[in-house]
């Protein structure tokens, strides 16, 4: 999990936490249609899963709604990174009309970060300076190496400042 550094861990199965969940799901209603980076210990419930190691990049994210909490950091073997998940984000929501919210480290110098900006939306900065991932069922103690936020990538920006408003700062991109 790092933003742009060298990756700091092995571990591809970071679960987002429930609080993140649940206000994802009330912002959908209760359903996520799509998770792209799932794998045997996510809380997420959506209706389709891409299970690690089924690469979500590769796969058609046609959906009305796709949370997505991509690996962080660079994938040497299939030779991807954020840069990639935010393009897919784009395009899903450009191709289907998807709406999409990333959970993502804050990295405003990067170039996945220019590319959600560019593209507009809304952003939430997580007030947990060092969000706790859950691992295999329990929640990690330690906490992100880094802060966090949520990139939304739709029309509802309003709404999304309204739902996701208690959980930090929201601004409009």
């Amino acid at each position: 999990m790092s933003a742009g550094r060298k990756n700091n861990s092995q571990i591809k199965n970071w679960n987002t936490p429930p609080k993140i969940i649940a206000a994802v799901k009330d912002f959908w209603n209760g359903e996520i249609e799509l998770d792209p980076c799932s794998n045997e210990f996510s809380m997420v419930g959506a209706k389709r899963n891409f299970l690690w190691p089924q690469d979500g990049l590769l796969e058609d994210w046609n959906a009305s709604s796709v949370f997505c909490n991509p690996p962080y950091g660079r994938d040497s073997e299939r030779k991807t990174s954020l840069l990639d998940w935010a393009k897919k984000s784009i395009a899903a929501n450009k191709v289907f009309g998807a709406e999409v919210i990333l959970l993502i480290p804050v990295a405003t110098n990067t170039r996945h970060f220019k590319e959600l900006f560019n593209y507009g939306g809304a952003i939430c900065f997580l007030a947990d300076t060092r969000l706790k991932f859950w691992m295999e069922g329990r929640e990690d103690k330690k906490g992100a190496p880094m802060g966090c936020c949520l990139v939304y990538v739709g029309d509802r920006v309003e709404e999304f400042l309204g739902v996701f408003g208690h959980l930090g700062k929201c601004v409009v991109i």
